[in-house]
């Protein structure tokens, strides 16, 4: 195993596009590290520079403790697992797994050793004598993921590999893959444009937004504690409302403007963002994720607390609906190319209990978590904290 360090990254093509700038990181011996980010934002980029696939224009690339900026492909001791699996359609898994263990001319009785080991772990024991073109969706990436493991590399590299699967298959294979990085303890490096995936596998995730890199963290921190804008809007679904406002000081507490509305801001906030204190009478950007707000009432919270709203779409889940408003306040864009806002853009989206009797086209009273509000500057969209 080994860590895997960039260091100042970039890329440009002879065409002058840039597509990944002084992009720094350390992926640590054993680390589980997802790239996420919109699509054409230059994580496959990053990811292929890793692989030797894209030449690096500038920048230091380290596989342990070695510099491989000209290193070939085939000696950076990694393995990849790609979108489309990438298996040979006339062999069968037992020959998939085993190819490049084959060509690296190993003896014939450790690769089958290896092979088998594989197919243990991944639950192919029974389909090694099968084709490709036999097996389901989540088969071949159980293949392909054998033909990584058997090479026994200092990394693997993940290329979006569960985009083809159906949302089922997808939620079953991103626990399998993270209980197989953990068992294996391989430095893994997997790239995705789905949010969802990067919570819930990786002990670090990295956000990148047009080619450059917008926070690395945990998972939870970077939910509670972005760092600006856009890693608030594009971890979380649905989205974090993002609306624009007066923040006003009143006292220990203070209130932002929601178009019309007010809404109280409790001390606790300001005490855990004393920042905020330097902009009184300012317009800030304040976030509001969609479970901080619900039916009030179901929720009862004082006045200063709640919202009037009207409702123009429902979407019933089960164990929650969520209710698409409107109010009168400006919104904020959050940057990602790929967000489609549903609604005008006066739209408010909140995660109500499934006891709500909210109907479209209703007004709503919507308590709202204020001591959970997230506040931003205008200018430079950099959260505000200390």
């Amino acid at each position: 195993m080994a860590q895997v360090v960039l260091e100042n990254i970039s890329k440009v093509y002879p065409n002058g596009f840039q597509a990944v700038t002084d992009l720094s990181l350390s992926i640590e011996d054993g680390e589980f590290l997802v790239l996420v980010g919109p699509s054409g934002c230059g994580k496959s980029t990053a990811l292929r520079m890793i692989a030797g696939l894209e030449e690096i224009s500038d920048g230091e690339l380290f596989i342990g403790d070695n510099m491989v900026n000209d290193v070939e492909p085939k000696d950076r001791d990694i393995a990849m697992v790609f979108q489309n699996y990438a298996l040979y359609p006339h062999m069968t898994v037992y020959d998939n797994i085993g190819f490049a263990l084959k060509l690296a001319k190993m003896p014939k009785d450790e690769i089958d050793v290896r092979i088998r080991d594989a197919a243990r772990i991944l639950e192919l024991e029974d389909n090694l004598d099968r084709k490709p073109g036999q097996l389901s969706g989540g088969q071949r990436q159980r293949v392909a993921m054998g033909r990584a493991i058997v090479r026994q590399p200092s990394a693997f590299l993940m290329d979006e590999p569960l985009s083809n699967l159906d949302a089922k298959l997808r939620v079953q294979m991103r626990a399998e893959i993270a209980g197989l990085q953990r068992d294996l303890g391989v430095t893994t490096f997997y790239v995705t444009h789905d949010q969802v995936e990067a919570m819930t596998m990786g002990d670090r995730v990295a956000v990148i937004k047009d080619g450059l890199l917008q926070q690395v963290d945990t998972p939870q921190n970077l939910y509670d504690r972005p760092q600006n804008v856009f890693v608030a809007a594009f971890i979380g679904s649905p989205s974090m409302n993002l609306f624009e406002g007066t923040f006003t000081l009143e006292g220990d507490a203070a209130k932002i403007q929601v178009g019309s509305q007010t809404l109280s801001v409790p001390a606790e906030v300001l005490q855990s963002r004393p920042a905020l204190q330097s902009y009184d009478g300012r317009n800030v950007i304040f976030g509001i994720r969609p479970e901080d707000l619900d039916d009030a009432a179901i929720v009862s919270r004082p006045d200063d607390q709640c919202l009037q709203s009207s409702v123009a779409l429902i979407e019933a889940l089960g164990a929650e609906i969520l209710v698409h408003m409107t109010v009168d306040a400006t919104f904020v864009d959050s940057g990602d190319p790929d967000a489609v806002e549903e609604l005008s853009e006066s739209s408010l989206v909140g995660r109500f209990s499934p006891r709500s009797q909210v109907r479209i086209g209703n007004d709503v009273k919507i308590a709202v978590d204020t001591a959970r509000m997230s506040f931003f500057d205008t200018d430079s969209r950099l959260a505000i904290w200390d």
